[in-house]
């Protein structure tokens, strides 16, 4: 081999190697600060979905008319604010209400089957609701120990102390409300802007990525966009039906707190599987306050309404838009689960949608690259 030669390849191979190695590094740093930085980046990608979602609703009123995609925007903006005012105004005091209702009724509930498993012996130490028990448990006899306690006036430590321990609880609560609102504007946000100007946010992910690969990223952003999009609105078709049929088949059955049950229910089934699972269990224990018949009932009817969303509704108005086995999706569910809290569990669907069309689309274009 000439000399020349020989220099040009060893050449190639270091550059090969530099090449490799850089790109390893930048690989490993941007897996560090996704695992640092996870819970900005699931709340960037929750704006996302919900631009997403505007986006479909704005598209589908386009069908019906020829108006600029402001106006149209603009119009489901509103409509939907008037429909979470209507619910708010109407019967936010009737959901408050039952919300505190069904958090004693749960409480309580939990309790009783606690003392139900340690009555055959099954050991229930492991399961987090000692201070419910204790609580319970405890409850009555504060009660009739009140009158008394007037004679023994606290001492200053203990005022002090029980002072900053309500001073520390509160401040939790504060800061707790502040993030919960906090991230919810800030995902409102990000959606309105997302959807407003879908084009924009599109041609800046085409813009950076490199030239050669610009068609393909087009293609793939296309596809996701197109994805989500159906996803969605079957999501939203299927969680309405579910909040629906709970609502109503409870109301029926005479379980008290059957609106804000019917909600939790629909709510929950955004989150395939583990949601549904979560919402019925919600359910059986609320009716257990109304009798045996009525958890029952209850239990018959979230069969009912799973076999209806999972062999039904799902099929019906998924069958193009994710078809992803339920195994793969389920530990991939728990994976992230674990990993990232809610944010992984309720997000797990639309990442693993996202990573499968990318996939498709590789697989797509490796023949024609070889």
């Amino acid at each position: 081999m000439p000399a020349s030669d020989s220099r040009t390849q060893r050449k190639d191979l270091a550059w090969a190697i530099a090449v490799g190695g850089i790109g390893t590094v930048l690989f490993a740093v941007l897996v560090v600060a996704s695992w640092y930085f996870a819970s900005a980046l699931f709340l960037i990608f929750a704006g996302v979905l919900l631009g997403v979602a505007l986006t479909a609703l704005v598209n589908l009123l386009g069908r019906f008319t020829q108006t600029p995609h402001w106006l149209r925007l603009t119009a489901i903006c509103l409509v939907l604010l008037g429909l979470l005012a209507g619910v708010l105004f109407y019967g936010g005091a009737t959901i408050a209400e039952q919300a505190t209702a069904l958090s004693g009724t749960i409480k309580s509930q939990v309790v009783n089957v606690k003392n139900f498993l340690e009555k055959y012996g099954v050991d229930t130490s492991y399961l987090d609701i000692g201070n419910l028990t204790a609580a319970a448990a405890t409850a009555p006899e504060g009660d009739k120990q009140q009158p008394s306690a007037q004679h023994n006036l606290p001492s200053a430590g203990t005022i002090a102390s029980s002072g900053g321990a309500i001073l520390s609880q509160t401040w939790k609560i504060v800061l707790g409300t502040v993030g919960a609102v906090g991230n919810f504007f800030i995902v409102l946000f990000l959606g309105l802007c997302f959807a407003a100007q879908p084009s924009v946010y599109r041609n800046g992910l085409i813009a950076i990525a490199p030239r050669r690969f610009g068609d393909d990223v087009a293609v793939v952003v296309d596809r996701i966009g197109e994805t989500l999009q159906r996803w969605l609105m079957a999501q939203l078709i299927t969680m309405f039906v579910v909040f629906l049929i709970t609502w109503l088949g409870l109301t029926v059955i005479g379980v008290p707190s059957s609106f804000i049950l019917g909600v939790q229910a629909g709510l929950l089934t955004f989150i395939p599987t583990v949601g549904a699972l979560v919402g019925g269990l919600i359910v059986v224990l609320a009716s257990l306050a109304s009798g045996t018949f009525a958890a029952l009932s209850a239990f018959v009817l979230f069969l009912g309404v799973h076999a209806l969303e999972s062999y039904i509704l799902t099929p019906m108005l998924q069958r193009q838009a994710l078809e992803i086995p339920p195994a793969t999706l389920f530990a991939f569910q728990i994976l992230l689960g674990v990993i990232f809290g809610v944010w992984g569990l309720a997000l797990a669907l639309p990442l693993i949608a996202v990573v499968k069309v990318t996939m498709e689309y590789v697989r797509e274009e490796q023949p024609s690259a070889s």
